[in-house]
């Protein structure tokens, strides 16, 4: 190992003054780019208000909300009339179809007396004087008076009505119900809510899973995962969730609903036909194609039309930015302003978002994949108009010129010594597009555009069918998977390296 004397390291120092006298900034810059950073970060902070927000969101909700996508819910809703008369009741399309009685719900009927109010027979009566006839008022309001009094009288029957209504969401909770009182149970605590008419009064303190915003008004309940529920004076709702999605392939109406999957099976191979004019096999086809909760036949085919969509607005982008990008790459065409408006054009194209064209040619077109296909064809000819030209300039123009000092054409000269280096670039490019307009044709469906967005947004949009919401999502992802595992092979077998 030789060492260095101190004349020889002045030496190397004096022809290396870059590496022994670093200038200030080179010295630091890892520093205050590192400070600059977390200055940046507090100040995004601050002024988005991050802490905040953090603080104050609803976690609840939002966990509410995922847990309505792996779930569904049966509404059972208890009214109390003025006179006691209970009645229990479920929404019109509830998932357990026409006549539900689930077990885990205790009903006690009996027979009330109930009285029919009278007709206000005096504001009845009150504006007969301003239609007079030739008789006089006297003969009209006698006749009136004595009409009233036939109209004045109560009537009264026996009627079934609910005397007890027990609604159990799991071991630890239950609501049971009475006319005069509500008694909830939840995690070993207790609620009685006293109802009166059209007030009511809570026994005690409310425990942490009941909130009640004003004295005498509603109680919302919250159950967590088994459900949620409201007690209003005369409304007592309850909501109960069950994992899974509810009658996914035969909804209520359908023959087929309620029945296992050996008893389906049985049915379709070896069962008497349900329906003279067609097999059972048939019959159920048509029952999942046409599910009224699920929809899946128009789900499919708005997804068909999103596919559709993002292809041919990506294939007719990338046909009509190849010529251009010709006329935009400076080595190529050297026509500064042939260069200069290509370009301008391709700025223009893709600087407006494509949400914003989609608006546009809604406006235009109307609703419908229509729009959806000119929003990305137009945002897309801006984008890989770019991309391409930049390709073209980047090229070897060795290849170029050793085709043309052969005396090529200059079609030719592009043919063999521009496109065999850039085809594979190009195609690579394409084929991202379309995977990625697959998703972004989705969030312009949602504006108008068709497809399956439109779909997506009006479940969204109830706020109740978060579960065909989660559907549509994971229909979604499947084919942004396929599709991203058949660009990626594409790309790779253009690129001439091993797919992954």
């Amino acid at each position: 190992m030789t060492t260095l004397n101190p004349a020889q390291m002045d030496e190397i120092a004096a022809r290396h003054p870059a590496v022994f006298h670093r200038s200030f900034w080179q010295r630091f810059r890892v520093a205050f780019i590192a400070g600059g950073f977390v200055l940046y970060a507090l100040y995004c902070w601050w002024f988005f208000a991050i802490g905040h927000v953090l603080g104050t969101a609803n976690w609840n909700i939002a966990g509410t909300y995922l847990a309505d996508w792996v779930s569904y819910e049966v509404r059972p809703e208890v009214t109390i009339a003025s006179d006691g008369a209970m009645k229990l009741t479920y929404p019109r399309f509830s998932p357990l179809g026409p006549n539900a009685e689930p077990d885990w719900v205790e009903i006690e009927r009996g027979m009330m007396t109930r009285t029919t109010p009278a007709a206000d027979a005096a504001g009845t009566t009150a504006k007969k004087p301003a239609s007079m006839g030739f008789m006089g008022a006297g003969a009209t309001l006698g006749g009136s008076a004595a009409a009233a009094e036939g109209l004045a009288t109560a009537t009264t029957r026996e009627e079934e009505v609910v005397k007890r209504a027990k609604i159990t969401l799991n071991a630890s909770t239950s609501v049971e119900v009475v006319p005069e009182r509500v008694t909830v149970q939840h995690a070993g605590e207790t609620l009685v809510v006293n109802m009166g008419g059209t007030d009511m009064t809570v026994e005690g303190a409310l425990p942490d899973w009941a909130t009640q915003k004003t004295p005498g008004q509603k109680i919302t309940l919250a159950f967590g995962f088994a459900g949620w529920g409201q007690i209003e004076p005369d409304d007592i709702s309850i909501r109960r969730r069950f994992l899974g999605w509810a009658n996914f392939l035969f909804d209520t109406n359908s023959p087929f609903h309620g029945k296992s999957t050996s008893e389906v099976i049985s049915l379709i191979t070896s069962g008497e036909r349900i329906d003279p004019k067609q097999s059972n096999l048939s019959l159920a086809w048509d029952n999942i194609l046409y599910n009224a909760e699920w929809q899946h036949l128009d789900v499919w085919t708005k997804l068909l039309q999103t596919i559709v969509m993002a292809f041919v607005g990506t294939l007719f982008a990338m046909l009509l930015a190849f010529p251009l990008a010709f006329l935009a790459a400076r080595n190529i065409t050297r026509n500064w302003i042939s260069n200069q408006l290509t370009k301008r054009l391709f700025d223009f194209l893709r600087s407006v978002d494509m949400l914003i064209w989609a608006l546009f040619f809604t406006r235009a077109f109307g609703p419908g994949p229509l729009a959806g296909m000119s929003a990305i064809f137009f945002t897309d000819t801006g984008t890989l108009g770019k991309l391409y030209s930049e390709a073209l300039e980047n090229i070897d123009d060795k290849q170029r010129e050793g085709v043309k000092s052969v005396g090529a054409a200059p079609v030719a000269v592009q043919r063999y010594g521009v496109l065999p280096q850039v085809m594979p670039l190009f195609a690579s490019q394409a084929l991202y597009f379309w995977e990625s307009n697959t998703r972004s044709a989705t969030i312009i469906g949602a504006v108008g555009a068709g497809g399956i967005g439109l779909k997506l947004w009006e479940a969204m949009r109830t706020n109740s069918d978060w579960e065909n919401v989660a559907y549509m999502v994971l229909l979604i992802l499947i084919v942004v998977f396929v599709f991203d595992g058949i660009s990626n092979a594409l790309r790779s077998r253009l690129m001439g390296k091993p797919a992954h």
